[in-house]
């Protein structure tokens, strides 16, 4: 209401009169209210309409106000009739005050009702029960929880009894929305003690709210005995109640005591809604229990209730998260078949399972299965596969994808941006995600320091270092404060620079800051030391990090075990990896492979192998990086026979060796005496049979040159254990170094490409410029590779080349046919 209306309204005293008066009354409300809402002059009107009647404006305002809807019409009414002469001193009782507020109430006019509230206050007029308990509920209701509560208190106040159920159940319900359930049980506590003036205590609605409050904070049990307390006082518990407690339960991790509630409401004759069943799944589905989850639901298949999209959600997505097999297809038409249409959660979950497990063509098929169903794709959608799109290195379509989200309505916000610029720095593609931010710039978009970070992390594994310092100079230009992630990059890019001193100074400053560098800063650090041989400080660094209750992980022991290889203090490497043990911290992969490493550099390759054996007894698979230490270790020492037996390991545990693994054996079998090739095959001899020296020694008795052996031999056992793909990377890297592809090296690779059932499409792989004799050379070489066959088979290979060779004889015979025909 205006000031200026607000000031012409002057209070008059007169008794409520009540519908029990004359019917003039009630004629005369339905006259003026027609009077009201048809005429434009309806001042002049109601003057004519009062000037011969007996009963006074004021008498029936306040009734006319309680049916008016209208606020503008109920202000101008208000304001006509609390200036009439015949109304003086009949406003004071508040009657007609009260039903105004009502009606600014329920049309939630708030500012208005601060007003009229303060004109009362001001004049001494006291509101009616009735009209403050509306105004407590249309507060509450509206979100104003503290304003609710002022207007609670001042009913205390005024009446020494609480406002309507309805309007003090209002009120708690946003209490415990809000989280204030000390406030609310505050209130529900004088609910009980005052009631509202007619006996009214709190309802059930009321101690279930209660009950909800108590559940969210954790108080379970407190909740159940508030419903035990109040049984028969106003409070007779139903399947809400327990449905309450059972969430509760459910909420707090304690399925067991859910399902012990869940058991006592079907005991008490009470059924199981499908909410209850609902919220019981939602329990097991946290802890994984699938077998109570299949019981469940065929205890509501016997009673005909439907499971709902919500509930077949929560069972998705539990098992995708405890790892069990999920078939997308066939989950979709179960969900159908069974009366129930998957929404977009759906399709999403099942979409996040299978771009995790890197099927990427299924998440397509379901993204396109849902829009086809009618269902619009969410941002999360659109992530989903923004991210994978990228991860897979295939940026034209997530740039497509990204264009088609814009285009249906979405407004690409931070988390869809931060997944394409994260693919992309992962794929390696640094400047197309800065272009990416360029965009999302210009779109308004802000990078956070998440996107900041990734991108400078990118720009220093590409060492690009000025280019990392200008954006983070560029972070700080936009007042994004670095967080402890944007510090450790920055250690870590100084560290990959060479600049110790200027990685030092970051990582003070993050501290002087209050900035926790964290385990991940405190490991860039110590790195950045045991880089510079600097193991002191990397040994202080570690205590620094223990003193801020930061425990070295197997990445800082493995650092440091490392730092002290290279500086080749064994002993001291041991200490660490010892203290390492004591701690329980299991040691991985780098942390064994450096051991290994420093035992190779001091010739002990028993030790070494010792370290291996361990590491793969304690569950650790090794590395591409751990046999090629290994190997090169070998060769070093001249035990050819080890080298060869670990590389045919590796390809047996399906480890791809690199080229630092073929440099070893190449190198180590080329420069080797051949004496110590002869002590080598022998030593295989009295082992297990080795496949690479089995073939070594044949071609060196054929005449072959040792570094020509050496890196057929490896083709060989490559393709007889299924790496066709890297045998001919390496043939490729061989034709550059001046190889050419002689006859061992095409049966071998003509092994491989058959040992993939990929025989019919041999001669598109791999080219055929062999003569007769050649042939039979291949032939010799791939009866040889058919002995490492169950016995008595002969390869396709084999077969393969014995009709190239048939059909040389037979072009050989045409040739003296047609001489013999010309003489």
């Amino acid at each position: 209401m205006s000031r200026f209306l607000l000031s012409r309204i002057k209070p008059r005293q007169n008794p409520k009169p009540s519908w029990t008066s004359p019917p003039i009354f009630k004629n005369l409300v339905n006259v003026t209210l027609h009077i009201l809402k048809t005429h434009d002059q309806w001042e002049d009107s109601l003057d004519a309409e009062f000037s011969d009647s007996e009963i006074l404006v004021s008498d029936i305002a306040h009734f006319v106000l309680d049916r008016l809807h209208d606020v503008e019409l109920g202000l101008k009414f208000f304001d006509w009739a609390s200036n009439r002469p015949d109304c003086s001193t009949r406003f004071s009782n508040g009657f007609a005050y009260s039903s105004l507020l009502k009606l600014l109430g329920r049309s939630r006019v708030f500012p208005e009702i601060e007003s009229v509230m303060g004109s009362m206050k001001m004049e001494q007029v006291k509101p009616t029960h009735e009209a403050l308990s509306l105004l407590v509920r249309e507060f509450a209701d509206s979100g104003f929880v503290d304003k609710a509560l002022e207007l609670y208190s001042l009913v205390l106040k005024m009446y020494d009894c609480v406002p309507s159920v309805f309007a003090c159940n209002s009120l708690l319900h946003e209490l415990v929305k809000h989280r204030r359930v000390d406030v609310a049980q505050k209130v529900y506590d004088e609910m009980l003690k005052k009631g509202d003036g007619e006996n009214i205590y709190g309802d059930n609605y009321s101690t279930c709210i209660i009950v909800r409050g108590l559940c969210k904070e954790g108080k379970v049990e407190e909740g159940r005995k508030l419903i035990e307390d109040r049984w028969g006082k106003g409070c007779i518990p139903n399947v809400v109640f327990y449905n309450t407690l059972i969430d509760g339960f459910c909420q707090k991790g304690d399925v067991d005591g859910a399902n012990f509630l869940f058991k006592e409401l079907k005991l008490k004759g009470f059924l199981p809604a499908l909410k209850t069943y609902g919220t019981m799944i939602n329990g097991f589905c946290k802890k994984g229990n699938f077998a109570e989850i299949d019981r469940l639901l065929m205890e509501m298949k016997e009673r005909d209730l439907n499971v709902n999209v919500q509930i077949y959600n929560n069972i998705i997505d539990a098992r995708c998260k405890h790892g069990c097999v999920v078939k997308a297809v066939e989950t979709v038409k179960k969900m159908i078949d069974n009366g129930c249409e998957p929404d977009i959660v759906t399709y999403n979950t099942l979409m996040n399972r299978s771009c995790r497990e890197g099927n990427v063509e299924e998440a397509d098929k379901l993204f396109e299965q849902a829009r086809k169903r009618g269902l619009m794709p969410t941002k999360y959608s659109y992530t989903l596969l923004l991210h994978v799109y990228c991860r897979d290195g295939e940026h034209a379509r997530a740039l497509d994808l990204l264009i088609e989200m814009t285009e249906r309505g979405y407004t690409p916000d931070l988390v869809s941006y931060g997944a394409l610029i994260h693919g992309l720095v992962f794929a390696e593609q640094v400047d197309m995600a800065l272009t990416i931010r360029e965009k999302m710039m210009e779109r308004g978009v802000l990078p956070d320091a998440g996107i900041y970070n990734v991108l400078m992390n990118g720009l220093f594994k590409k060492g690009k270092f000025p280019a990392a310092k200008m954006l983070f100079a560029e972070m700080l230009d936009q007042n994004i404060p670095p967080d402890a992630f944007v510090y450790a990059t920055l250690v870590d890019g100084f560290i990959r620079d060479g600049n110790l001193e200027d990685a030092r100074q970051i990582f003070n400053l993050a501290i002087e800051k209050g900035i926790d560098p964290g385990i991940v800063g405190y490991n860039a650090m110590i790195k950045g030391f045991c880089r510079s041989g600097m193991m002191k400080d990397a040994l202080l660094c570690m205590k620094k990090m223990r003193k801020e209750h930061h425990f070295p992980d197997e990445f800082t022991y493995s650092t440091i075990i490392d730092g002290y290889v290279k500086l080749q203090d064994l002993d001291s490497a041991l200490k660490v990896f010892g203290l390492m043990v004591k701690q329980r911290c299991k040691p991985n992969v780098v942390t064994y492979t450096s051991l290994i490493n420093g035992f190779c550099k001091k010739g002990l390759s028993a030790r070494a192998v010792k370290t291996f054996n361990e590491m793969r007894s304690g569950g650790v698979e090794p590395n591409v990086v751990t046999y090629s230490i290994l190997i090169g270790g070998f060769c070093k020492e001249g035990k050819l026979a080890e080298a060869a037996s670990f590389f045919e390991l590796m390809l047996m545990n399906k480890c791809i060796p690199n080229d630092v693994t073929f440099h070893y054996l190449v190198n180590g079998f080329t420069n080797i005496a051949p004496a110590a090739i002869s002590k080598s095959s022998n030593e295989s001899q009295e082992h297990e049979r080795s496949m690479f020296l089995d073939f070594f020694g044949m071609m060196i008795s054929d005449g072959w040159v040792r570094r020509t052996a050496a890196y057929n031999s490896i083709l060989i056992c490559l393709c007889r254990y299924g790496m066709l793909k890297t045998a001919l990377q390496l043939r490729d890297r061989m034709l550059d170094k001046g190889f050419f592809l002689d006859s061992v090296s095409f049966a071998s690779l003509l092994n491989g490409i058959c040992l993939e059932g990929r025989s019919q499409e041999w001669k598109s792989v791999i080219p055929c410029n062999l003569n007769e004799q050649e042939f039979q050379s291949a032939i010799k070489y791939s009866l040889k590779m058919d002995q490492y066959l169950p016995q008595g088979r002969t390869s396709e290979a084999t077969l393969i080349l014995q009709s190239l060779v048939e059909g040389f004889n037979s072009y050989d015979q045409r040739v003296e046919d047609f001489k013999m025909s010309a003489s």
